[in-house]
């Protein structure tokens, strides 16, 4: 939030809630962001705690759901250049016996288009 926009939410809040009452609001306020503030540090503190020291060595800004982009997640797995591992289906017995003989003589393993 900018200073502007802080400015005229004050501007409106002295209009709407008065003079009088404003002071006794504004510390509701004050008093709601120092319980949420110490809310976020207990919170921080336990997952320091809980996860040890490895809770300094983790990078957030990776973390943050913002800097996911779909669009630049396909274009990166589209563009990989590793080639994909191939699919391996299990062989029938009749199969498994003609791959082993095939690789046990050195030849190379027979393959069946129409299987596929």
């Amino acid at each position: 939030m900018t200073a502007d926009k802080l400015v005229v939410i004050a501007i409106i809040a002295v209009f709407v809630l008065g003079p009088e009452r404003l002071p006794h609001y504004a510390a509701q306020l004050a008093r709601l962001v120092k319980s949420v503030r110490e809310l976020a540090n207990g919170a921080r503190d336990r997952m320091r705690d809980e996860m040890g020291p490895d809770f300094d060595d983790l990078d957030w800004k990776k973390l943050d759901p913002r800097q996911y982009d779909p669009r630049r997640i396909i274009r990166e797995a589209l563009l990989d250049e590793e080639p994909a591992a191939p699919v391996v289906r299990p062989a029938t017995p009749k199969q498994s016996v003609e791959r082993r003989r095939a690789q046990d003589a050195g030849l190379p393993v027979p393959f069946d288009a129409e299987s596929t």
